[in-house]
């Protein structure tokens, strides 16, 4: 039975600064080719600073340490994978910010499988705001627990 004790629980605050290069270097790794993060004078004039690639708040997780995390329950860590990212923006962010981000344990539910019998997942919640203290960003993540290992057909 899924622990639901644990929504809620939320790690500690982390920082992460947004560098420029390590935005060119997402946006070459991901063969995004828009000028916007690699033309400084085009970000500014266009955007009114250099952006970032959607998914770049996935770099996040170099910033965080074993207290930035909420817990994962009682997960069998041989038996999770990752279900699922979104991000949700609300403000823009450039190079230049610096952002802290807040990670909390949002759902844990269970559903019944297929082959793996039942499911539990688990939904975090990071929450990104920037130097000024805006909410610029939340981003979701979903682990998903097989009951047991999967069975070949």
């Amino acid at each position: 039975m899924a622990d639901k004790s644990i929504v809620g629980r939320a790690g500690k605050p982390f920082k992460m600064p947004i560098e420029w290069s390590k935005v060119r270097e997402f946006a070459r790794a991901i063969k995004d080719p828009d000028l916007l993060y690699f033309d400084p004078d085009k970000g500014k004039k266009e955007l009114g600073g250099i952006p970032l690639p959607v998914t770049f708040l996935q770099t996040s997780a170099f910033w965080t340490d074993a207290d930035s995390g909420p817990g994962m329950g009682n997960f069998d860590l041989r038996r999770i994978l990752h279900g699922e990212q979104e991000f949700e923006f609300f403000n823009p962010i450039f190079v230049g910010d610096t952002l802290t981000g807040v990670t909390k344990v949002a759902d844990v539910y269970e559903k019944e499988g297929g082959r793996g019998g039942k499911m539990t997942f688990l939904v975090t919640e990071t929450e990104y705001t920037n130097q000024k203290g805006e909410k610029v960003a939340v981003s979701r993540s979903t682990l998903v627990e097989t009951g047991q290992a999967v069975k070949a057909n």
